[in-house]
């Protein structure tokens, strides 16, 4: 079903389209963390290290896949908020045609190179050639992961986020026995679950395009959708590239601060990652939040509704205060049991690394929640530049908490890298929303 989110209660409607992208959310992190349970359990803690050592490696590529998958669909919303049909079937069309493209500029080059940047990130040598089999396969399925996610955008921006929901739980489903099959009877290795991944993600956005084509006539393109309208490229670009670089700028930190983890071995290596799965299933709410901002602030812009931007965009930080409150009660109270899932018979020693992680992280949920809000809800709004200056803060301040804490701190000095970049980017972008807001006010007190 559709959702309008230029009318009815700005607050409700948030939530309610919140609902299923958060259950999709936590469907993505059930089948990512079946990797990782299944992984740690059956090849044990070196191949946990492996898989959990390529991660932001992964992000820097499927995040800038997905940024741009994700511009495509803040485009499709301002025309559906416009009401303008024609041009919003010409914009899924443009999405198709790019998202073959750009899946395949970016395949080749990071299958061949996926070795050496496992090498300049400091990976251990005993768990080298195992994170390489595993970033290798997930490389060369692009186009799987990036059309699932144009499928779901596409979906969403016209409201409907439910439908993406329905595909993601039975692609978690498929992952799963996927999982076992490669790993415990193919014995295919850490590889193995990366082909797990790649297939159901496959047939997910088989799925997705089947019933977005069937269902909703105004996304059903035709043979005149599908033209080279190089103004239309360069806006569809000019949002989902920014919002690409946002991502993979980001990544690019974190690869920093995974660099700086692995310089402590591989038991450091494997707790971290267990406590990073912790993480990011207690801060799934922040992603949904996001999500859901840009949607509604693409489409309320496209129909030129600003007060309800205004209002919806206040009850956004109230909602960031809930999740952020959730987030570090899950990983205070409920992370000590979850670090077994992925550790087999956890040592003290490695519920004392990954603890630590998760009370220094917990400590700073709230400007984190206001990243993804205002960020995405900015991005909505066509401003995209300060989003994408964002990454570049934090950037900068991983590398700076890295180089003043790491050498007198050690691990609990580098534990420090991703709250501090969280804290200086979640005030820019808060601030950042708040100016435009005063500004738009004062044009619209004018008019």
């Amino acid at each position: 079903m559709k959702t309008d989110m230029t009318k009815g209660n700005p607050m409700k409607i948030i939530l309610m389209f919140s609902i299923p992208v958060l259950m999709g959310n936590l469907f993505q992190q059930f089948y990512n963390m079946v990797d990782t349970i299944i992984v740690g359990q059956y090849l044990g803690s070196d191949a946990l290290a492996a898989v959990g050592s390529t991660g932001c490696l992964m992000f820097l590529v499927l995040g800038f896949a997905n940024g741009i998958a994700q511009g495509f669909g803040v485009m499709v919303s301002h025309a559906f908020g416009a009401k303008n049909e024609k041009l919003l079937k010409h914009y899924v069309a443009l999405a198709i045609i790019l998202t073959v493209i750009v899946s395949a500029v970016l395949t080749i080059p990071t299958v061949l190179a996926s070795k050496q940047f496992l090498i300049w990130m400091n990976t251990p040598e005993n768990i080298l050639n195992m994170a390489d089999a595993y970033i290798k396969a997930i490389f060369a399925g692009i186009f799987c992961t990036m059309s699932y996610n144009v499928a779901s955008g596409l979906l969403r921006s016209i409201g409907d986020s439910k439908t993406p929901l329905y595909f993601l739980i039975f692609s978690s489903v498929l992952n799963i026995i996927l999982d076992v099959f490669f790993i415990v009877v193919v014995k295919a290795g850490t590889a193995g679950a990366a082909y797990a991944t790649v297939i159901s993600q496959g047939l997910a956005a088989v799925l997705s395009f089947i019933v977005m084509f069937r269902k909703y006539d105004i996304l059903r393109t035709h043979r005149d959708d599908y033209y080279m309208d190089w103004n239309g490229i360069w806006h569809m670009l000019s949002i989902g590239i920014q919002m690409a670089l946002n991502y993979s700028i980001t990544a690019i930190g974190t690869m920093i601060f995974q660099a700086a983890v692995n310089v402590f071995g591989s038991q450091v290596v494997a707790a971290f990652t267990a406590a990073s799965k912790v993480n990011n299933i207690a801060t799934q709410t922040m992603p949904t939040l996001g999500t859901a901002a840009a949607t509604y602030c693409g489409q309320n812009l496209g129909a030129g509704k600003y007060d309800r931007i205004f209002k919806g965009m206040k009850s956004c930080f109230w909602i960031c205060i809930g999740c952020a409150v959730l987030a570090a009660a899950i990983n205070c109270f409920v992370g000590p049991y979850m670090i077994g899932w992925f550790i087999t018979s956890p040592t003290a020693a490695d519920m004392d690394y990954a603890m630590r992680y998760l009370r220094i992280a917990s400590i700073f949920m709230l400007p984190l929640a206001w990243i993804f809000a205002y960020r995405n809800g900015l991005q909505g709004l066509n401003r995209g530049l300060v989003p994408m200056l964002s990454g570049v803060m934090e950037l900068a301040a991983r590398v700076i908490a890295i180089a003043i804490l790491a050498k007198p701190f050690g691990y609990t000095g580098v534990c420090y890298a991703d709250p501090a970049a969280w804290l200086s980017t979640g005030v820019l972008l808060i601030v950042t929303y708040l100016i435009w807001e005063l500004r738009t006010k004062k044009k619209i007190a004018h008019i």
